[in-house]
């Protein structure tokens, strides 16, 4: 069947597969979601390459990122050119109309992943993504105590944050910031603010990699800045038996909210009456100047320098070893 998406058409084949067999939705479930929020997942999707995690054959069957356009796109949806950390180079859609949403919907593309970057600069990050992961014996009510504290140590570098359900048990805070810093500039940005949130609550917040050394706490994720590493976007269906939604808060709603609060059934509702909550992310593009020199600081006074980066990326200059702890200690 062919679906009308501000004015131009798409392409939808078999409507009537299930996608989330435990409620029963099928990709016409999840065509008509996308249709009634797409102006909310295109804010966080417009212009930015984006990785598509594609569920043909709903989430019970396998699933792939797709990161390279596919063949066959439309003429009409753009690409940039990105590199990843090996140095290869790929051509990865940037949405910049909601029938691009749809357009990857049909494919079974349920959660978006953009990168924090736009397609007319590609080497400097526009936001600073921060991602609260509640580790076993802890939950989203802990992530939410830790977005608080972060809400008042961003304020105190004049930086605000936007808050968001990951979809899952963990909260993901956005900064819009001035596409100005390397993503290793970036990065570190995110690894101090996870070392000051550490520092003041040692009972609760992790910055440690390694998942041996976290304990019953909320790893801060400043690996999620590190080039080629993506969240799932504002307004993105995760692969849960649920149906749940990466759903864009307002602070004053984050202590009461529950992620299973959110998903295919009931964010169209609240996205008719509240609009895109985060829309006001536009109008404001902040400073790294302050918490860089927190990070300048750290070095010369703690002798807090690099972390490890993810395993798939090169090793890096002043980078400490990614030899699991346990590991070290044996040899």
């Amino acid at each position: 069947m062919e679906l009308d998406v501000a004015g131009r058409k798409v392409r939808l084949s078999h409507p009537d597969k299930t996608y989330y067999p435990e409620r029963g939705f099928t990709k016409m479930d999840v065509a008509q979601y996308y249709l009634a929020v797409a102006d909310g997942v295109l804010r966080g999707l417009r212009d930015r390459p984006t990785t598509m995690q594609r569920f043909p054959d709903g989430i019970e069957g396998e699933f792939f990122y797709q990161k390279r356009a596919p063949k066959g796109m439309p003429d009409w949806l753009p690409t940039a050119r990105i590199a990843f950390p090996s140095g290869r180079f790929a051509d990865e859609m940037c949405p910049t109309e909601p029938a691009a949403v749809l357009w990857a919907a049909n494919l079974g593309c349920l959660t978006f992943h953009p990168w924090p970057v736009r397609r007319g600069d590609t080497e400097h990050p526009d936001e600073l993504r921060i991602d609260l992961d509640p580790q076993p014996g802890t939950d989203f009510a802990d992530a939410v105590k830790v977005a608080f504290d972060l809400r008042e140590l961003l304020a105190e570098h004049g930086l605000r944050g936007w808050p968001k359900t990951s979809g899952g048990r963990g909260v993901h805070v956005y900064v819009p910031i001035r596409p100005r810093w390397t993503f290793t500039e970036v990065r570190r940005a995110a690894i101090t603010l996870a070392r000051a949130l550490e520092r003041r609550t040692p009972d609760l917040v992790t910055s440690a990699w390694w998942k041996e050394e976290r304990g019953e706490k909320v790893f801060v994720d400043y690996n999620q800045m590190a080039r080629d590493r993506t969240i799932a976007s504002a307004y993105s269906l995760r692969a849960r038996p649920r149906a749940t939604v990466s759903t864009p808060l307002r602070w004053d709603e984050l202590s009461d909210a529950a992620p299973e609060d959110f998903d295919l059934r009931t964010v169209p509702p609240r996205f008719a009456e509240l609009g895109d909550v985060h829309a006001d992310m536009a109008d404001h593009a902040f400073g790294l100047e302050s918490v860089l020199e927190l990070a300048s600081r750290q070095a010369v006074d703690e002798g807090l320098g690099d972390l490890p980066y993810p395993p798939d990326h090169p090793k890096m200059p002043g980078e400490p070893s990614r030899v699991q702890p346990s590991r070290a200690r044996k040899r």
